[in-house]
């Protein structure tokens, strides 16, 4: 473990420095020579060719290409690299024509997508292992629907059973429609549990106008409400994770194909690094 840490903290510590060694170099050297832009502009789409070939090596993973974890490192560091080289290759400035502004949206929204897509690699599965560990996401529809069945056979049941229509009207009232659609995306998103508490409450406060055996009843569908919210919690975590990819590899190729028109746009007007 300690030599992982420290490996780790050795490749945090050469890309930083890189980082500013080309800082430097750029602040030193630009002056004298012009042409540099070109030559970070070559070294940017050479990263960015690389960095794409890593949703292909996945693919690949029966070929010997290194580890998967190696290779997600490298993702991780030279993307964070390009950010510099970027920096230097537009000068530091905002483009001003239509193209170039495209691809600069272009390269931010892939970067961010990255970063975003790091945090959720990382902060996620954990969250999902705290919640009882990960649910596979083709289960989900089949276990909601079972849920609300239960649900609502117990609802029903208590009918006769009690001689009284009180679990059944608050069923109608406050849980049909909970275990019918899929709820709190955005607040399971941000470990918001009020809804869920709110709905508890209400179960706890009905309670109190219930004999023993509605008590029994209402107790098996506030234990279904928590598993139902907990299935809602393992949806929106993992659509999450699988929703980003969706965005970064097509914004990844598309950034590769205005790049490369980019290149010979360059060379066709300016000679390129001439």
């Amino acid at each position: 473990m300690i030599s992982f840490v420290k490996r780790r903290g050795f490749v945090v510590l050469f890309v930083a420095l890189l980082a500013v060694a080309l800082l430097y170099a750029h602040f030193i050297f630009a002056p004298r020579l012009p042409r540099l832009i070109f030559i970070y502009g070559w070294l940017l789409f050479f990263l960015i060719v690389i960095l794409s070939l890593y949703n292909a090596r996945k693919k690949l993973s029966f070929l010997p290409l290194g580890t998967s974890e190696g290779w997600l490192q490298f993702h991780i560091y030279a993307g964070l690299l390009t950010v510099v080289l970027f920096l230097l290759h537009i000068r530091f400035r905002m483009p001003t024509g239509w193209f170039d502004l495209i691809l600069f949206l272009l390269y931010w929204l892939v970067t961010l997508s990255g970063i975003f897509g790091l945090f959720v690699s990382r902060v996620i599965p954990q969250r999902l292992t705290t919640r009882g560990g990960e649910v596979l996401y083709e289960r989900i529809p089949a276990l909601r629907r079972s849920f609300q069945e239960q649900a609502e056979t117990l609802a029903l049941k208590s009918v006769p059973d009690a001689q009284s229509t009180t679990l059944a009207d608050f069923y109608l009232r406050h849980l049909k429609s909970f275990f019918e659609r899929r709820q709190n995306f955005w607040p399971h998103l941000f470990e918001n549990r009020s809804s869920l508490n709110s709905l508890l409450n209400k179960i706890g406060d009905l309670k109190r106008f219930l004999d023993e055996k509605e008590r029994a009843t209402a107790e098996q569908l506030a234990d279904l409400v928590r598993q139902k919210d907990g299935l809602d919690y393992q949806r929106a975590l993992q659509i999450t994770m699988k929703t980003w990819l969706f965005a970064h590899i097509p914004l990844t190729y598309s950034l590769l194909i205005f790049s490369v028109v980019h290149i010979v746009i360059v060379f066709a007007f300016s000679g390129g690094a001439r």
